[in-house]
């Protein structure tokens, strides 16, 4: 895998009402057609991402969304669309037309996100005609802002630095197995390679730890559940952590002498998306299931589902076997997160790692505010086994 995954890139949205000029802006400020331009409102008509290098800021995803004063049954779930994407935004750019008038929906826009807590620069754009600035200076006025045009590509320079301040504070400098090792320690991963692995290629928690420890100095060894035993025994050296695929936690465990850490790939990036505490948490609920309760499995990604898949497969079948209880299953997959979670008692997330922290966080705190525990694959397959303080002991 050549460029920073999307997950750990700035997510820079784009929004305001339709024809306002946010396509344009994308445009200008990335020197490319990204987004269709058009003077018919509402062309951006579905959430269009593009994953680049925006300096000063670094890796970025830049999304254009659909205007929030679109209209009709068709234009509501366009909106609905906008706001989903809020939910994974670092960093939003509201732009506005600055011949018009202040506008309510643009009012509600500053208020949603800054609910949301999501930073902003309000771009009051089309500045190379006769504006209305005076009407915008006091809605302006406690909020950071810029004048530009996205046909004269005035003020792009200011707006990537104002961006750039702006994203500095939200980037994200959690590790995700760093701090765990130092230099020349060995580090043990196990991955299967089954039939429900990508073929030719490691899945990307994986990649993303190897990276860290490569670059931590780590020394790093890589191999399936069936040669654990053998490395270990061929280690010149104890190694100071083993990494395992969350589906063989029970059988690595046993394997691995207890003076040397032991976790998942899945408790790495709980821990890392700042959810960790309450995985834990939300695993012990496990103990507690009665016949009837409804449990939502949720991934963050899309993938075929082969024969042994652990999401729709697996985990049911050791769930049912754990609790002895008539449970029933739902799933999610990808950016389609159910709003409504009071019916369900449990949900178990994949590990997200392609959702970033802010959908993490968004998703975590949705079930928290329903009264709906939350757990992750990992948490709750070392529950069952009964491991749990182990793979969380990481120091």
């Amino acid at each position: 895998m050549n460029q920073t995954p999307a997950a750990n890139r700035v997510c820079i949205g784009f929004f305001g009402k339709r024809n306002s000029g946010k396509s344009s802006l994308l445009n200008a400020l990335t020197g490319q057609s990204i987004a269709v331009v058009s003077d018919v409102p509402g062309t951006t008509t579905d959430p269009v991402s593009k994953t680049m290098e925006l300096l000063p800021i670094g890796p970025v995803v830049l999304v254009d969304t659909p205007g929030l004063d679109d209209v009709g049954d068709l234009g509501q779930l366009r909106i609905d669309k906008t706001y989903e994407t809020m939910r994974k935004t670092d960093v939003a750019i509201l732009v506005v037309d600055g011949r018009e008038e202040v506008s309510r929906e643009e009012v509600q826009l500053a208020k949603e996100l800054s609910d949301r807590r999501i930073p902003f620069l309000l771009a009051v754009n089309k500045m190379e005609a006769e504006g209305k600035r005076e009407s915008w200076e006091a809605f302006c006025s406690e909020k950071p802002h810029i004048y530009v045009s996205a046909a004269e590509k005035i003020g792009m320079d200011e707006l990537k630095s104002e961006l750039g301040a702006l994203a500095q504070k939200e980037r994200q400098d959690r590790p995700l197995v760093a701090d765990l090792v130092q230099k020349g320690d060995l580090v043990i991963l196990v991955t299967p390679i089954d039939e429900a692995a990508p073929k030719g290629r490691l899945i990307l928690p994986q990649q993303q730890t190897i990276r860290e420890l490569l670059e931590k100095g780590a020394l790093t060894m890589v191999v399936q559940p069936g040669e654990l035993e053998e490395a270990l025994q061929m280690a010149v050296t104890k190694p100071k952590l083993v990494i395992t695929d969350s589906q063989v936690f029970g059988k690595v465990n046993k394997l691995v002498p207890e003076d040397i850490l032991l976790t998942s790939f899945s408790v790495l990036f709980a821990r890392y998306k700042g959810v960790l505490w309450e995985a834990v948490e939300g695993a012990a609920v496990l103990d507690h299931l009665e016949d009837g309760d409804k449990i939502l499995i949720s991934e963050g990604c899309t993938h075929h589902r082969q024969c042994g898949d652990i999401g729709t497969e697996k985990l049911p079948k050791w769930i049912l076997s754990y609790t002895g209880k008539k449970v029933e299953f739902a799933w999610s997959s990808g950016t389609e997160f159910p709003k409504a979670l009071s019916g369900y008692r449990l949900v178990i997330h994949c590990g997200a790692c392609m959702l970033n922290e802010k959908e993490m966080s968004y998703r975590s705190e949705s079930a928290r505010r329903q009264g709906t525990a939350m757990t992750n694959y990992g948490t709750a397959i070392a529950h069952m086994n009964g491991i749990l303080e182990r793979s969380i002991k990481l120091k």
